[in-house]
């Protein structure tokens, strides 16, 4: 907290990317007792960022007197919306080497030798495949000397299934890992990126009940209508306004900066896209990082239908179309093999060229993810790929921008006087699967007997 008011004070970014010639200034040490023979040791603190990823906190303790030391990381960002779920075949060794980045409610399991990880049985660190497997194999082993001697059998049983953990390692069967996070903070890199990862498949699902008390999250009901706490999650529930209300007013909201964490000012507007629907658009300066951004929600509810629109792009004509892509819709390039998912870039109200480039700029910062551990080849196919997207941007290249939406809240607009889709332009409707449903929340819904109160 005196770390957090400091840098508020000093005009610092909380969470900054590291850098080389500052990075050991930016470290706070901490005094602390060692849990391993209760002198003291100091604990290192860095709060920073992993592109593409969020704000942590990194820790490390060493202690000089019996040589103990450990780290771990916990992530200093917002609980996601939904948890997620993460499942690699890994088919090769490389996949070994594939970072990870896990929080304290991250549960691991490998399928092929029926072996789980509860979640909140470790602490959340940096690590790879094969180093969650080392990891598991020395807990494994920590007693092996004492229990051989009193459990024999029981040593040997553990003994052989050390060995299958081994034998994992080199791959010549391959094996299933899934990473399950509540508070949707595990992540697993794509050597392929920004290539869609066919050994790779990530599903966010919504928390229930239970997993939100885990989090500390808790409903109005739940909390009490007349505690203090229920006053602060609805200040201006006595005041309550509708869209139509805020047609042409700017609201400004106290938040925190998505970049550097500093407390600034979001701007809110209410604002009618011709021939679509009311929108709501959300932009944030930060005057301590200079950071600035813009997100547009949607003003309606989830259409009956999902939709996929498909534009070609041919000329600069094509670039100035205005595109309004909410935050559950995916975006695709079929000629570049380039899949981003809803997440991504966001909700944008831009143009076309406006939405090439944020998926440049967004790939140029995800490419540097790890510094020096990032594989070398890795780093050359992004920088051939961001080439390959320079090349579009400069008309050299024609190719086809999918937006595929499954709350049919995206627009892309026509170059047609009538407003029907011209001929590069190609609008689908269709019914949503179980699953699209079931991330929108819409299988838990009940409308049956429905009664206002």
């Amino acid at each position: 907290m005196v770390l957090y008011l400091t840098r508020i004070l000093q005009k610092k970014p909380i969470f900054r990317d590291l850098n080389a010639d500052d990075v050991e200034s930016e470290v706070t040490v901490i005094e602390s007792m060692c849990m391993n023979c209760e002198e003291n040791g100091q604990t290192r603190l860095l709060l920073t960022k992993i592109p593409f990823y969020k704000e942590v906190v990194i820790m490390s303790f060493k202690c000089e007197h019996c040589g103990f030391q450990n780290n771990e990381i916990q992530s200093a960002g917002r609980i996601a919306e939904r948890g997620i779920r993460i499942t690699l075949k890994v088919t090769a060794v490389s996949d070994l080497n594939r970072q990870v980045v896990k929080s304290d409610f991250t549960s691991v399991k490998i399928l092929e030798v029926d072996f789980e990880v509860p979640a909140q049985s470790q602490k959340g660190e940096v690590t790879t495949i094969e180093g969650i497997i080392d990891r598991a194999v020395a807990g494994l082993n920590q007693d092996q000397v004492t229990r051989r001697i009193q459990h024999p059998e029981v040593a040997e049983q553990i003994d052989q299934f050390i060995q299958k953990l081994n034998d994992l390692k080199t791959v010549k069967t391959p094996f299933t890992i899934i990473l399950e996070d509540i508070s949707g903070n595990a992540f697993i890199t794509n050597p392929n990126a920004p290539i869609k990862d066919p050994n790779m498949t990530t599903v966010h699902f919504k928390r229930n009940k239970d997993q939100n008390h885990l989090l500390g999250i808790f409903t109005t009901d739940e909390v009490g209508e007349d505690s203090n706490e229920s006053k602060l999650l609805h200040p201006i529930e006595e005041n309550e306004f509708t869209l139509e209300d805020l047609q042409g007013e700017v609201l400004q909201i106290p938040t925190n900066c998505n970049n550097c964490g500093s407390p600034c000012q979001a701007n809110m507007k209410v604002t009618n896209i011709p021939h679509f629907k009311e929108v709501i658009i959300m932009a944030l300066a930060c005057d301590t990082c200079g950071n600035r951004t813009n997100e547009v929600k949607s003003g309606g509810g989830i259409e009956e239908k999902g939709v996929r629109i498909e534009v070609k792009i041919a000329s600069r004509d094509d670039f100035s179309r205005d595109v309004l892509k909410s935050d559950t819709c995916s975006l695709q390039i079929p000629e570049l093999e380039l899949e981003v998912g809803p997440n991504a870039i966001g909700g944008r109200f831009t143009t076309v060229e406006g939405i090439v480039t944020a998926i440049k700029e967004q790939l140029g910062v995800s490419g540097h993810m790890f510094g020096d551990s990032e594989d070398p080849k890795a780093g050359d196919n992004m920088e051939k790929f961001l080439n390959r997207l320079d090349d579009v941007l400069k008309s050299k290249t024609s190719v086809t921008l999918v937006l595929d939406d499954p709350a049919g809240n995206s627009y892309i607009q026509s170059l047609s006087d009538a407003n029907e889709p011209d001929d590069q332009l190609k609008i689908t409707r269709y019914e949503r699967t179980f699953e699209q449903n079931d991330e929108l929340g819409l299988n838990d819904m009940k409308t049956e007997n429905y009664q206002e109160t």
